[in-house]
């Protein structure tokens, strides 16, 4: 690339980097790959992703892109690192039917076996009885086709069920799942169709969207918390505290239990300037590159830029390095990158 339009290129990205498209900011400087958040937009909320081979599928909560991309039911998009995103589609043909109104919120999704599961939650705002289903797919791509409820707030003992993320251990699945009233871990069937067993409390109501990462002989336990859905004003960030074992206890690098409402040590909060970043949080799985770089896929509010023109929160893909300091998650400045940045290695 020549050298003039390189340096035009990078100085609107440090300038305005929710202008661009990913496409456009995917830069080549001496044979390394940079790009510069967001690496997807309008909007992929509360993202999960899937490694399937040498390529990616991310999902997202439904939502309508308005005239930016129209209505879309549990979006799914394509990568084949991590950078540059293609837009399938929806990832389910209809919306589940055992629940009369509400929105297909914060999909999770694993390959289990040959097929694919999606967790995903069935709610509207203020719901006082949500619940988690389970759809299920022979390709990353969908469609997924609804296998029913797994439970619903009032069946398993916890308001404001949503959530969910599916994990195994010892061959055996579990579900963790919550907002706002606990976060909570429950075995299931072997079929990961029905809570089997006692539910585990595993952290307190100041956060949602559990995520568990296994390193170093530690389980992770992220959690978001604060508000993710006030445009500008949106409060959401990434905490964790972390356990010798699945079920817990957890704690935080304070030596603070998860179960206390101050606990929680910070990976990635709102962005001091102005042009950056309101309500990083609702983090997807880490993705670890070919030189053994850690990542974190997760949403974000550009505060310039934070609403589509019908209202709905632009809530952006992120993309930022996990550095491990005393073996514990940051993102650097514990803030979403704003510049370019050296992109993951994939050989």
């Amino acid at each position: 690339m020549p050298i003039v339009p390189l340096l035009i290129i990078l100085f609107t990205v440090y300038q305005n980097p929710s202008k661009i498209e990913a496409a456009e900011y995917s830069l080549h400087t001496n044979d390394t790959l940079r790009y510069a958040n967001p690496i997807f937009e309008p909007v992929l909320a509360d993202p999960t992703v899937v490694q399937v081979g040498a390529e990616f599928y991310a999902y997202g909560t439904e939502d309508n892109w308005g005239g930016e991309g129209g209505y879309h039911l549990v979006p799914v998009i394509k990568s084949k690192d991590l950078i540059n995103w293609e837009l399938l589609g929806n990832s389910m043909d209809k919306k589940p039917e055992w629940k009369e109104r509400g929105g297909i919120w914060a999909p999770d999704v694993t390959q289990v076996g040959e097929q694919f599961y999606m967790y995903y939650s069935f709610s509207t705002w203020g719901d006082p009885n949500p619940g988690v289903g389970l759809a299920i797919a022979e390709k990353p791509e969908g469609p997924f086709v609804d296998q029913g409820k797994v439970f619903d707030s009032k069946e398993i003992g916890v308001a404001n069920s949503i959530d969910p993320f599916y994990i195994e251990q010892g061959g055996k699945k579990y579900l963790a799942w919550g907002s706002f009233h606990g976060l909570y871990m429950t075995e299931l069937t072997a079929d990961g169709k029905k809570p089997h067993g006692q539910k585990i409390q595993l952290a307190g109501n100041h956060l949602e969207a559990a995520y568990i990462y296994e390193k170093n002989g530690f389980y992770y336990l992220f959690g978001s918390a604060g508000t993710c859905c006030e445009g500008a004003n949106s409060t959401y960030k990434v905490l964790v505290g972390r356990s010798e074992n699945l079920e817990g206890p957890y704690f935080d690098q304070q030596g603070k239990s998860m179960l206390d409402a101050d606990s929680g040590t910070l990976v990635v909060g709102p962005n001091a300037s102005g042009n950056g970043y309101a309500g990083p949080g609702h983090n997807a799985e880490i993705i670890t590159d070919s030189e053994g770089q850690d990542w974190l896929l997760y949403h974000g509010l550009a505060k310039q830029k934070p609403k589509l023109k019908n209202g709905t929160n632009r809530r952006t893909l992120l993309l930022d390095k996990i550095s491990w300091k005393e073996e514990w998650p940051t993102i650097e400045n514990f803030e979403p990158s704003i510049t370019s940045q050296k992109a993951p290695v994939w050989k």
